[in-house]
């Protein structure tokens, strides 16, 4: 029998998920939709594929230690908890899984070292001290409708707001208008990995704008509005004044999210697609950063380790090594 443990990443997005062996070597992947409590449309209906995928071809009965960092939990713990534990029952798990802040996830993902910081800034955006392996300070991370400033899903609300402001005459014109298309052909019909500037066609009305971004939202949840931020970073590349605008905004809130913190010791790392892509945020955000900057690699291979150190020496003979080893 090979003693297994689980990490699951769970974003607004996706949802990532690994097996491992308590000496640090990759059995299994898993993937599914967004699983934040706050803003994804089914958080457990895809924290449960993600684990039967990774889980295929193994035993469950051999796992003995689960961690979850699941974004938008630390704002509604009860709530988040009880669908961890209710997808871990329906994947045929024994016991039930520690949840922890996906922050701490992305920060064992990219260093075995026991304490700094994290910043994330994927479809939401939070910071976080870590002091021993333990989340000991945080800044924003309040979901969409309070907080997550500098995320994708803060962009995505930019940029609507930006267009609606063009097309009513309040601002000037924006190539971000390319965002929708032809009304006929509503963005929320096309995946995250072609969000872009649609075909232009016949412009649509500030109405038939506001009915679209709805109808994205009530499909997919507010994650939806995070699929409009490649389109900001293609205008921005181009030179659009407004979406430069909202990047730079962005940048600058996300500076602050972190200098929140205050002093940290230790690497802080930057993790969620919009930090860890050669993005022009990531840029900005980097240029006003000090000390040792890490980019995180593999938060669900971090929750899995977090598992390894979680499930004790007498389980896990060398939890450091094994950590080391899960995330190359």
């Amino acid at each position: 029998m090979t003693a297994l443990v689980i990490g699951v990443d769970g974003g607004g997005t996706s949802t990532r998920c690994v097996v491992a062996t308590v000496s640090g070597e990759v059995a299994g992947r898993g993937y599914g939709g967004g699983s934040n409590i706050l803003s994804s449309a089914d958080p457990g209906g895809s924290l449960r594929g993600a684990l039967l995928a990774a889980l295929a071809g193994l035993d469950p009965g051999e796992v003995t230690a689960g961690v979850f960092g699941l974004a938008g939990g630390d704002s509604a713990r009860e709530r988040t908890e009880a669908v961890a534990a209710e997808a871990w029952r329906a994947a045929g798990l024994p016991g039930r899984p520690s949840v922890v802040s996906d922050a701490l996830a992305a920060f064992a993902g990219a260093t075995a070292e026991a304490s700094g910081a994290v910043l994330i800034a994927g479809t939401g955006a939070v910071a976080a001290r870590i002091d021993d392996r333990r989340v000991t300070g945080r800044a924003d991370g309040y979901g969409w409708l309070l907080g997550d400033e500098g995320s994708g899903t803060w962009i995505g609300r930019r940029a609507v707001r930006a267009v609606l402001a063009s097309v009513d005459g309040r601002a000037a014109p924006t190539a971000l208008l390319g965002c929708f298309g032809d009304a006929a052909e509503p963005a929320p019909s096309r995946s995250p990995e072609q969000a872009g500037p649609g075909p232009l066609g016949s412009a649509p009305s500030a109405q038939e704008i506001v009915r679209l971004v709805h109808a994205g939202i009530a499909e997919s949840g507010p994650a939806w509005l995070a699929r409009l931020a490649p389109a900001v970073e293609a205008a921005a590349r181009d030179g659009d004044a407004a979406a430069t605008a909202i990047l730079d905004e962005a940048a600058r809130r996300l500076a602050a999210t972190v200098g929140a913190l205050g002093p940290v010791s230790g690497p802080l790392v930057l993790a969620g697609s919009l930090l860890t892509e050669p993005t022009l945020l990531a840029g900005k955000v980097r240029a006003g950063l000090a000390g040792t900057v890490v980019t995180a690699r593999d938060s669900a291979a971090g929750a899995a380790a977090l598992a390894l150190h979680a499930a004790g020496a007498g389980a896990v003979p060398d939890p450091l090594a094994a950590h080391r080893r899960l995330i190359g």
